[in-house]
């Protein structure tokens, strides 16, 4: 049996770091008690484990208090309580066309349930907001703007520190979605003026799924917009107002939380953000290289890669995205993600839609140049196959 070619990292990153799998077994055998709710030693511990993992992140993106840095189940969370907890009824948001559902599905919903405005920013012909754009949409009554800080269909990666920039200067509070490119992409806060940044565990941080989180600048004002158990302060009726308890409600999950703070060590293994990223877009270099020029194959918004982070779309022309990522998936052994990725606004623009999205691939880590000359391959090989080719496949 071959082995299996992952290059579906967007989606999530597979395989984890060892030290992740040890840790969090670990973890869970001596400390999966209940953090924080007694004063008995595990329950300390587990506390602790908590604790470090908010500073390690709030260190990672610059940010201003660790207490700030509030645990979610997932990026889709964070975004909600971040959208939910800014946007009141007559309020205006500012976002773009290259978001994924976890922003467009709530600011659609606040749109139809609360009489809240939303100016959608589409992406230049490159793949890239311009910010004079984002400036622009900006009105008296906007409550938040929020952007995809990189593609997760064509692996652009925005000007943040611009768009935050304009932001400061018109006083409205800035998120950034950092899904694909928290771990992979260094994110100052501070320098970049953002003032809630929203993560997920289980990409580029190496973390397991269901954990997340935001990371709040100070003075940064988000309302909750759920109540319930902390473990302190019993006795009040209503939920505490300060960080993390603020936007925490019920128990966490610890074993996540652990596994997302051995992933920080993963991380400082390689040498940081940067350096996983270049030996990442060296790969994704040498796949843009081995198929841009391919006939047949079209590349979506990658004149260059400049500004890029390891994401690719491609799809060969008869077949539509479905019948490419099977023959590659059942023929060569290839894992990648067919269809709208979740972000619809991108393929309405690019009229990717009606041929059922693209193909996408999405490096990591432990991707070799070997992975990717079988990559290069296969899709030289389908390209072939797909001159005059007039059905659908079916397997």
């Amino acid at each position: 049996m071959r082995e299996l070619i992952y290059l579906d990292n967007g989606a999530t990153t597979w395989p984890k770091p060892d030290i992740v799998h040890e840790k969090m077994g670990v973890f869970y055998r001596d400390y999966g008690v209940n953090p924080g709710r007694s004063g008995y030693d595990k329950a300390m511990e587990a506390e602790e484990t908590v604790q470090l993992c908010r500073k390690k992140l709030t260190a990672f993106f610059n940010g201003d208090d660790s207490e700030r840095l509030v645990f979610t189940y997932n990026a889709t969370d964070a975004l909600n309580q971040v959208i939910q907890g800014r946007l009141t009824e007559g309020g205006h948001a500012v976002s773009t066309t290259l978001e994924h559902n976890s922003v467009i599905r709530p600011l659609y919903h606040m749109d139809k349930r609360s009489d809240v405005e939303v100016t959608w920013v589409p992406f230049r012909e490159s793949g890239f907001i311009d910010p004079e754009d984002i400036r622009k949409a900006i009105k008296s009554n906007t409550k938040l703007v929020i952007v995809n800080h990189g593609s997760n269909v064509i692996g652009t990666a925005q000007d943040i520190g611009a768009i935050g920039k304009i932001c400061r200067e018109a006083d409205v509070f800035f998120a950034v979605d950092a899904s694909q490119t928290a771990g992979v992409v260094p994110i100052d806060m501070k320098a970049m003026c953002i003032d809630a940044v929203c993560f997920t565990g289980h990409k580029s941080l190496f973390g397991p799924t269901g954990i997340g989180g935001i990371c709040v600048a100070k003075d940064a004002v988000i309302q909750a917009t759920r109540w319930g158990g902390t473990g302190v302060k019993s006795i009040l009726k209503y939920h505490l107002e300060e960080y993390p308890y603020r936007l925490e409600a019920g128990t966490m999950n610890t074993m996540g939380v652990a596994g997302l703070l051995a992933g920080q060590e993963f991380i400082e293994s390689r040498g940081g953000p940067q350096a996983i990223r270049d030996h990442e877009m060296k790969l994704a270099r040498k796949l843009w290289e081995g198929i841009k020029d391919i006939d047949r194959v079209n590349l979506y918004c990658a004149e260059s890669l400049d500004g890029h982070i390891p994401v690719l779309s491609m799809n060969v022309e008869g077949f539509e995205a479905a019948n490419t990522g099977t023959l590659l998936d059942v023929d060569y052994d290839i894992a990648t993600r067919t269809g709208l990725h979740c972000a619809p606004l991108v393929h309405e623009q690019m009229h990717t839609a009606e041929i059922g999205g693209t193909v996408r691939f999405s490096l990591g880590p432990f991707n070799t140049e070997e992975h990717i000359d079988a990559a290069i391959h296969a899709v030289g090989e389908i390209e072939k196959m797909s001159k005059g080719w007039t059905k659908s496949i079916d397997y």
